[in-house]
């Protein structure tokens, strides 16, 4: 429910890119270049490449002042200035978005990319109008997430109900999905340049796009058995905060982050998608990420937009605050006559409308048995 100050750099041919960390010295040919002062809400993050689904390497405060050795095309981002595509690289090799970086002059260009770091632009157009093929969702397992990448670990940007028209581009491969429709590893990249799983999709046959996929961000691998032992100390504390059984908040966050490896557990730890409202996010999380994404109105028409999520500086934080959650909002209150009883617990925040899923309640209840949750419920 969605970036730190950074390497010191000494020498007068290292670029500075402000705080504390490692600092690397850029080729002689990037040593001078264009003083930037950072305009962010909060915090810019810092990535290994030119994507938001890149690793992050740092962050940068707001009005901190930076040195861009040059610039690239990447993903495309929505900040607080403007929407673009380019990105600044520092004198260290990693990246940050232009779209909060106010500069004097423009920066010059770095040339050709590294290799991994190029982002595939948007479809190309013939004159104003994308070419496409109509595709449809149909999905028994309630909307379909649009991905920023060909995984379902890519960030979901939003969602298409069953029998929501499509505008597709062309496929490529991506992690197996067995959905409504069929199993495939076919994902399907939109006229925004999003992508959608093909195990939910109708359609024409599609051209595969051009030049190599996108790729996932990689994260840490972890077992499921890891996975719990990491979160039960945070699903433990926020049942003694606010009342939510353990065994449900660890089921919620497997079933929502895909045992951490969705887009903002890796890199915001979020593990349960909490928005950002009106700029606030709240006294648990420590500030938010905006995502860039698109939604459509009843009449299909769509538009860009963007959605902030909050941030966390560790994995009980984001359990705590999942608890927090819970409890201010009036339209749970139900739940927490069951606090010692975790299926009901569940069945009542379901009802409640926590998840327009149909299966949402048998698919959490499910995990919270295979991996016996129920152990962790410390009222027993």
């Amino acid at each position: 429910m969605r970036h730190s100050s950074r390497r010191l750099l000494t020498s007068a041919l290292l670029v500075l890119a402000a705080g504390a960390g490692l600092g690397v010295a850029p080729s002689a040919a990037l040593a001078t270049g264009v003083t930037a002062t950072v305009d962010v809400n909060s915090q810019l993050k810092i990535r290994a490449k030119p994507s938001l689904a890149s690793p992050i390497k740092g962050t940068l405060r707001d009005g901190q002042r930076i040195t861009v050795a040059c610039t690239v095309t990447g993903q495309n981002v929505r900040g607080k200035l403007r929407t673009t595509a380019v990105w600044a690289r520092l004198g260290n090799g990693y990246y940050v978005s232009d779209s909060y970086l106010r500069t004097a002059k423009r920066a010059p260009s770095c040339g050709s990319a590294p290799v991994g770091d190029k982002v595939k632009a948007k479809p190309r157009e013939t004159g104003t109008t994308p070419q496409y093929v109509a595709g449809k969702v149909r999905s028994k397992d309630g909307a379909v997430n649009v991905r920023t990448t060909p995984s379902s670990q890519g960030v979901p940007v939003r969602k298409v109900p069953n029998g929501g028209t499509l505008q597709l581009v062309c496929s490529v491969p991506g992690p197996t999905v067995r959905g409504t429709v069929r199993t495939t590893n076919q994902w399907d990249r939109l006229t925004d340049g999003r992508y959608i799983s093909h195990a939910y999709v109708v359609s024409a046959a599609l051209k595969v796009c051009a030049g190599a996929p996108d790729t996932a961000p990689v994260t840490p691998t972890v077992s499921q058995s890891e996975f719990i032992s990491a979160a039960v100390p945070g699903a433990q504390l926020g049942w003694r905060q606010f009342g939510v059984p353990p065994s449900v908040t660890i089921a919620q966050a497997v079933l929502e982050s895909g045992w951490g490896r969705s887009g903002l557990a890796s890199v915001d730890k979020n593990y349960f998608g909490i928005k950002c409202q009106g700029g606030s996010f709240g006294t648990i999380a420590n500030g938010c990420h905006v995502y860039p994404t698109t939604e459509c109105d009843k009449a299909g028409k769509c538009f860009p937009t963007s959605d902030a999520f909050r941030t966390y500086a560790t994995m009980a934080d984001s359990f705590r605050d999942h608890g927090y959650f819970l409890k201010v909002n009036k339209r749970y209150t139900p739940a927490f006559a069951y606090t010692r009883d975790a299926n009901n617990f569940i069945w009542q925040v379901w009802k409640a409308g926590y998840a327009t899923d149909p299966n949402y309640y048998t698919k959490v209840t499910g995990i919270m048995a295979a991996h016996n949750l129920y152990q962790y419920d410390t009222w027993k």
